[in-house]
């Protein structure tokens, strides 16, 4: 169940990043290194906040704990992301929608929820 939840928690969190970076980056003029930094941001603090209240029920675990995991591993997250984006966009001139969905669905799959299950929102980490 915690997986299904994880990945209903991730798709929340990535619709809300796909839909400020391409606001920014189709509507608003943005760069789309810039628009997917800015989409990264909005969906990770949405995710933190389903992971720790719902996916993971870890909410009565110290929340500056789990922020500052979280935020370490979010860095790696963005970095990732932002590769992916890099090279599928400006290198190899895709979409930068398809650019980052791809990216993402790869980050997620191999990154992001096993860190945020074994490590950002384990219980009684100390």
């Amino acid at each position: 169940m915690t997986f299904l939840k994880a990945n209903i928690a991730s798709l929340v969190a990535s619709a809300t990043d796909y839909l400020v970076t391409v606001l920014l980056v189709k509507l608003w003029g943005f760069d789309a290194v810039i628009g997917s930094i800015c989409g990264t941001i909005t969906g990770g603090v949405i995710n933190f906040t389903m992971g720790r209240h719902w996916t993971f029920a870890a909410s009565d675990d110290d929340v500056r704990a789990q922020a500052r995991r979280y935020l370490f591993v979010w860095t790696g997250n963005l970095l990732l992301n932002t590769t992916g984006v890099f090279l599928l966009s400006n290198q190899l001139g895709l979409d930068i929608r398809i650019s980052k969905v791809a990216a993402s669905v790869l980050v997620a799959v191999g990154y992001n929820y096993p860190m945020q299950k074994r490590y950002v929102f384990k219980h009684n980490i100390r």
